[in-house]
């Protein structure tokens, strides 16, 4: 079995990693290093996220770069704060007996300032994000004619956040590199276009299929009517007490409204979304890593770079459109060889989506039933029962108190003292789930019609509505100047229009993205408050222009009539 000392490395980062307990290379790693250590090859490497990307090209970095050299030379560029920082806790543990070397990190959200001071300093290694890079670059506060090495980490999702102008400015402004180290999850087109323009002949290496979903990760889904979704989720979670998860949202309104519902409700969550100052989603992930949160609840963009070690469960409040966003969400549990739980809470007409997802992810998922008022009761006494069990008694003295509390409970049982320990630890919980209702959507039957008027018939285990057909029945039609020319993809844009406008899903029907345009379906009584949030607004120095695609540009009345 290949080893570390194996693939050539400095002895000096074969000690650090010995310390850190790397004893065999992860197939990245053990087919990226040896590539990479030339310093002269273009190269792409296609893995999943949490398979080590970090180390196959933080370790070759450190044994090429010149510590005696005190200039950039080395650049990684990632989409988000939280991947930068990460990177570069990475890469200082694996410098330990490499004196000389600098790494900084470089991000929005705080300080230029100390930024600028400490790149003054004299650093090999800069981590940035583009967006702050852009910004150091125009204000003359770092060079990059000397960097030779230029390492695009998670490319995918920098392109789905938007940043490939940013990607493509970063490229052109380092003439001088050497080489290009591009590493993703997922090859969509834009990406495949930027390596032929930027790289020469590159060493490509695919790590397991692209868009196949981790094999530690078992996937489930639960089927359940829309106004019982919360409820469900509620369910799952008193379901799995050991819960230690991120539960993933489409909008920012619902992340936050659910985690105020449950906070109220005694759960340990917060909220993380694109409204959190930096000061605020920095309090909420030290909380989440420290374990003071049992549960995150985000939405996509805000979870991008999020890399935490020992989650247990990702759920999916909703599906996301793109299957490109599942892999993502899921491949956040099942890391570092641990099992990990990938959970769908979906509605009967959504079950395509699971279809769509296990195709092209070569994954299955498993049906379960939403558990009874009486399951979860049970599983909750049975891990209350292991915690008292296993609770460490060896710190306290014990001892002395043992006389007096055999005294006190001289003619009490067994039995009765675990029944009233039971009603301590249960008594609101066993109220709350005594006449619980089954939340279970009973499937009818194979040809049977969804209902006498004709709405929508089952075709392959899907209800098909005239919403779902494009009907117009009830519907506007939106037309806005927006489309994939402008950075965004169906679930994005999505995210996006929601967002902005603070309705929810259920109003919209068929979106149909071009290179500049889209058109939107949505309900006649949602259509002005769409209009009216979107309409005149800008987008990236774009004014957007929203208005009925059938009205010739009408204004709509507050029926959504033209």
């Amino acid at each position: 079995m290949t080893t570390f000392e194996g693939l050539g490395i400095d002895a000096r980062l074969i000690q650090a990693t010995d310390e850190l307990g790397y004893v065999n290379p992860t197939p990245i790693q053990e087919q990226a290093i040896p590539v990479l250590l030339s310093g002269t090859k273009d190269f792409i490497g296609l893995a999943q996220t949490g398979t080590g990307k970090t180390a196959a090209f933080g370790l070759p970095l450190l044994h090429i770069i010149d510590a005696a050299a005190k200039h950039p030379q080395a650049l990684v560029v990632c989409p988000t704060r939280e991947l930068c920082l990460q990177i570069v806790k990475e890469i200082e543990l694996f410098k330990k007996y490499i004196k000389g070397v600098s790494v900084v990190a470089v991000y929005g959200g705080t300080s230029i300032g100390l930024q600028i001071r400490d790149l003054k300093k004299g650093v090999q290694i800069v981590v940035a994000t583009p967006g702050r890079l852009i910004d150091l670059i125009e204000r003359k506060a770092i060079n990059l004619e000397q960097i030779e090495y230029v390492v695009l980490d998670e490319a995918d999702e920098m392109l789905n956040m938007g940043f490939q102008d940013d990607i493509e400015f970063i490229l052109k402004n380092t003439p001088q590199r050497e080489s290009t180290w591009l590493f993703s999850a997922t090859m969509p087109p834009e990406i495949r276009k930027v390596s032929k323009r930027y790289m020469k002949d590159p060493v490509e290496v695919t790590v397991g299929k692209v868009n196949t979903a981790n094999k530690s990760i078992d996937h489930q889904y639960y089927v359940t009517s829309a106004q019982h979704r919360y409820q469900t989720l509620k369910r799952i979670i008193d379901f799995n007490p050991g819960i230690y998860g991120i539960i993933f949202t489409r909008t920012k309104v619902d992340a936050q409204e659910i985690s105020e519902r449950l906070t109220r409700e005694g759960y340990d969550i917060d909220a993380l979304h694109g409204d959190l100052t930096q000061v605020q989603r920095d309090k909420v992930m030290g909380q989440f890593r420290d374990k003071s949160l049992q549960l995150l609840i985000a939405t996509d963009v805000a979870a991008r770079g999020i890399d935490v070690q020992g989650i247990t469960h990702v759920i999916n409040y909703e599906l996301p459109d793109d299957v490109e966003v599942y892999t993502h969400r899921s491949g956040r549990t099942g890391r570092a060889g641990n099992q990990g739980i990938s959970i769908a809470i979906v509605h009967s007409k959504e079950m395509y989506k699971l279809k769509q997802i296990e195709r092209i992810n070569n994954s299955k998922f498993h049906k379960l039933d939403i558990p009874s008022g009486k399951d979860v009761c049970r599983k909750q006494f049975f891990h209350f029962m292991d915690k008292l069990l296993s609770a460490d008694i060896s710190h306290g003295d014990y001892e002395t108190y043992v006389p007096m509390l055999a005294e006190k409970f001289a003619d009490v049982s067994k039995e009765e003292v675990l029944k009233r320990v039971a009603a301590m630890e249960f008594d609101r919980f066993l109220k709350y789930y005594e006449n619980a209702e089954d939340l279970n959507v009973r499937e009818r039957g194979k040809n049977e019609q969804r209902d006498s008027r004709g709405n929508g018939k089952r075709d392959g285990g899907v209800y098909e509505s005239r919403r779902d057909r494009g009907g117009s029945n009830g519907y506007s039609r939106l037309f806005v100047n927006l489309g994939t020319k402008d950075g965004f993809y169906k679930a994005s844009f999505l995210q996006f229009i929601l967002d902005m406008s603070d309705l929810k899903k259920e109003v919209l029907g068929r979106i149909d993205m071009k290179d500049m345009n889209s058109w939107v379906e949505i309900e006649k009584g949602a259509a002005n408050q769409m209009i009216r949030a979107l309409d005149g607004k800008n987008y990236k120095g774009r004014r957007i222009r929203m208005n009925d695609a059938d009205s010739g540009g009408r204004r709509l009345n507050k029926r959504g009539e033209a």
